[in-house]
């Protein structure tokens, strides 16, 4: 077992390696994700740091950016990480709002016209993440009536008034579309988990600079759908497809997702001013947390899935799922002072720091195979790889190892 194989390590020094790795993942997209030809970002960069021409630009990517630069700022004061923010929300504002029917395309092509331009729920609550981020950190009120702006429309056009949760995906003017997915790899249903967690981490983030009546009411109902019907009580792993009535439409079970909601959700209602609530959601913030402890390889690692039905282990072990993994175990051993947790998260980042980490060209990897080799071919940075669950696992680390020292 991993209690049994693993040191505790110095917080202090702990600490120093969170802040070093930060500020090296940043300063990577700082020196290789900036379009210096077409303006914003880079849609895609290869394993050789090389941007990939014509790629496609992503809403979430370019979200991501905004958010992990405005919260490394409100951790650091660093001005270069402003800057990079503000060049971020400036590239969102122009390119990737609809100014017709509000909202954020999901893509647009490498100069910046509208590609894809349907209305995915995922990418408005991304929008609206690190829009209230930067706002935070600026008060700029642009950001601020933007951010409400979407929300307002993700509230209009997803919320189900009968049922309870929000629907994936829209097209252009908010209207049905038959493919909701977010990937090709995803379940073609009306409500999924994925979105969930994102909507709620971003009305969490919106809450906190906007301490709106509605908005707090639509977090709880959003927490309670969690407890109602994405949490599998029986075994604390988290149901990712439903149809629009919550009828279950998947049994795969995803570990990252599992570790990330814990604190996520323990994070949300921790902005509420509710002792009952938080504390029933810390209760299972570790239940979670004690069920993907079960699942960590001796090495420290987290696989990427399995599937019940097929009886199939996924062993890739992907960057994210890592991250995710340090910060969920963590959070469990400040909430029950279980030392087990303490070094399943300890484990994970020192995983991370030998097989996921490009200590040579930069920034992480995308995850290895279960006998140690790259998956090659994914690239640093692309549609779905951004500085977001790296760089916000070391911020958090970094606060809450902040909080043990003092």
């Amino acid at each position: 077992m991993i209690a049994d194989k693993m040191p505790l390590l110095n917080n202090i020094e702990l600490k120093k390696s969170f802040e070093q790795e930060l500020e090296d993942v940043l300063q990577y997209w700082i020196s290789h994700a900036i379009d210096t030809k077409e303006n914003g970002f880079y849609g895609e960069i290869d394993d050789d740091n090389q941007a990939v021409s014509g790629a496609v630009k992503g809403a979430v990517l370019n979200a991501r950016i905004l958010w992990s630069f405005a919260a490394a700022y409100n951790l650091t004061h660093k001005q270069k990480y402003l800057r990079i923010a503000g060049k971020a929300f400036r590239y969102i504002a122009k390119y990737f709002v609809d100014p017709e029917f509000g909202g954020v395309y999901w893509s647009l092509t490498a100069a910046g016209l509208p590609l894809d331009t349907k209305k995915q729920v995922y990418a408005q609550a991304f929008t609206v993440y690190g829009l209230s981020e930067y706002y935070k950190v600026t008060k700029n009120r642009e950001a601020l009536e933007l951010a409400q702006n979407i929300y307002r429309h993700i509230e209009n056009h997803s919320f189900d008034w009968k049922k309870g949760g929000y629907f994936e995906a829209f097209d252009r003017e908010w209207k049905a579309i038959d493919d909701l997915r977010l990937s090709a790899k995803d379940a073609n249903e009306k409500k999924t988990t994925n979105t969930h967690l994102h909507v709620l981490e971003a009305y969490t983030v919106l809450y906190e600079i906007w301490p709106n009546e509605k908005l707090e009411k639509q977090i709880r109902k959003l927490i309670s759908n969690f407890e109602d019907h994405i949490i599998n009580k029986e075994n604390y792993h988290l149901i990712l497809f439903f149809d629009e009535d919550w009828q279950v439409r998947s049994d795969t079970i995803s570990y990252g997702h599992d570790i990330e909601a814990a604190w996520l959700l323990q994070r949300a209602a921790e902005v509420l001013d509710d002792e009952e609530l938080l504390t029933r959601i810390k209760q299972l913030a570790v239940k979670i947390a004690r069920q993907t402890a079960r699942f960590q390889n001796p090495d420290g690692s987290i696989n990427y899935e399995f599937e019940p039905s097929e009886n199939k282990l996924i062993t890739e072990r992907h960057w994210w799922v890592q991250a995710e993994a340090m910060v969920g175990f963590y959070n469990a051993w400040q909430q029950s002072s279980d030392i087990v947790f303490q070094k399943n998260a300890f484990a994970a980042w020192e995983f991370t720091l030998k097989h996921i980490i490009d200590k040579d060209k930069g920034e992480w990897y995308w995850g290895v195979y279960e006998n140690g080799s790259l998956m090659p071919g994914y690239g640093k940075a692309g549609f779905w790889k951004c500085p977001y669950h790296n760089s916000r696992a070391c911020i958090e680390m970094i606060q809450r190892l902040e909080k043990e020292n003092s």
